[in-house]
């Protein structure tokens, strides 16, 4: 019956077919993540890789190990093999292994920033380094034919050069801003795991949909990487959630994010506007957030890019919700974003943008009714009783 109901909002017959054959992909990398974290939580806890709290930026109560990004990855890399012993042909191996590395050089970056802190603009040249490594693969160096398929040209074999112009800056926009918009919304015990899990649902209801219509290596991949991502993340979840034992961090929530920007270039391989932006919308939370803090920022004559108390979910903390009630609005904005996203399966591309534009002109109206981002005096707590509550501490609790 349910399946009777769903089929024709979000899935075809096909669509449901590559998810019966695919969904090992998923149940091994919430199995491998689920077992691979508290073996990791150990590791951390005997060598000392915690997270020490302060007053500000990480105000939970006690030192919390590091090391669950490398439980995601740990999962999410047993989700690509699955896929590539399942059915080999059905996916570009080497594309598929290419990934892999990409994700798992992003891991180990972000790991490295964890333990040792990495100065921000080394951190950003890897993740540039990352982008270069995808566009060797292929993966992004026509995306702008995307943007140029709505005015209904396209640029010639001639002009390859002139794609390659276009192509690559926005590769690399769209890898660096993805891999730090998850970064960022790693704040609160669950939060990031728990908005990455429903996102990764979002983009697997799309890329099944796709895959009921396309025979292709990419249809099928699209499927796999949303699966591994929804694994990783699913098998880290519980053991994140508030009060969190173990954290993520930079090597997690990077990761996450790279696998969200390689699913955003491949639904791109449609050269379809409706998906690409489909797609964005489904990931709409991470960015929405990454924008409004760095507005607030601005505004109050702060640096961009450095970490501060301005995003959407500190602001709902200091506001009196406790940490769990937090992350709950913060799963139901991202089943929200998730929805709109995946609303392009059902409505057409000229009225798609509609939809997408008052959901954007929603959001942005509670922010400011909100004041979310406003001019603020200094928030910084000056003594630890005025500390606001963050991850791994339950205000009121």
């Amino acid at each position: 019956m349910m399946q009777h109901v769903l089929s024709p909002l979000l899935l075809t017959q096909p669509g449901w077919a590559i998810l019966r054959e695919y969904w090992p992909v998923g149940a091994i990398s919430v199995v491998v993540a689920l077992a691979a974290t508290p073996i990791c939580r150990a590791a951390a806890l005997r060598w000392k890789f915690v997270d020490r709290p302060d007053d500000f930026l990480k105000p939970h109560g006690r030192p919390i190990p590091y090391l669950g990004g490398v439980a995601i990855c740990a999962g999410w890399l047993a989700g690509i093999a699955a896929a590539l012993c399942i059915d080999p042909g059905g996916v570009r191996p080497g594309l598929m292994l290419g990934i892999a590395l990409a994700g798992l050089v992003t891991m180990l970056v972000g790991l490295f920033d964890d333990l040792r802190v990495m100065p921000p603009k080394v951190k950003l040249a890897c993740n540039v380094l990352v982008a270069a490594m995808l566009l060797l693969l292929g993966l992004g160096d026509d995306i702008i034919q995307v943007t140029i398929a709505v005015t209904g040209s396209r640029l010639s074999p001639e002009e390859r050069w002139l794609e390659l112009a276009y192509s690559v800056p926005i590769t690399v926009f769209i890898v660096v801003g993805a891999s730090n918009a998850t970064n960022v919304i790693d704040g609160l015990d669950g939060l990031c795991a728990g908005v990455l899990g429903i996102i990764s649902l979002g983009f697997l209801v799309l890329a099944c949909h796709l895959r009921g219509f396309l025979d292709s290596p990419a249809a099928t991949e699209r499927v796999v990487l949303a699966l591994a991502m929804l694994g990783g993340a699913a098998g880290f979840l519980p053991y994140n959630l508030n009060p969190a034992r173990i954290f993520m961090g930079d090597a997690g929530s990077m990761l996450l994010g790279l696998n969200a920007a390689v699913l955003l270039l491949l639904f791109a391989e449609e050269q379809k506007i409706r998906w690409m932006m489909g797609a964005v919308m489904v990931f709409g939370l991470p960015v929405g957030d990454m924008l409004l803090a760095m507005v607030r920022r601005w505004r109050n004559g702060r640096p961009l890019m450095q970490g501060d108390r301005s995003h959407f979910y500190d602001q709902l903390v200091d506001r009196g919700l406790t940490v769990r009630q937090t992350v709950a609005v913060s799963y139901l904005l991202a089943t929200f974003m998730v929805l709109v996203g995946v609303s392009v399966i059902v409505v057409r591309t000229r009225h798609s943008f509609l939809v997408f534009g008052f959901a954007v002109a929603l959001l942005f109206a509670l922010a400011w009714k909100y004041n979310m981002a406003g001019i603020e005096p200094d928030r910084r707590p000056e003594t630890r009783g005025d500390r606001p509550a963050g991850a791994g501490e339950e205000v009121g609790a």
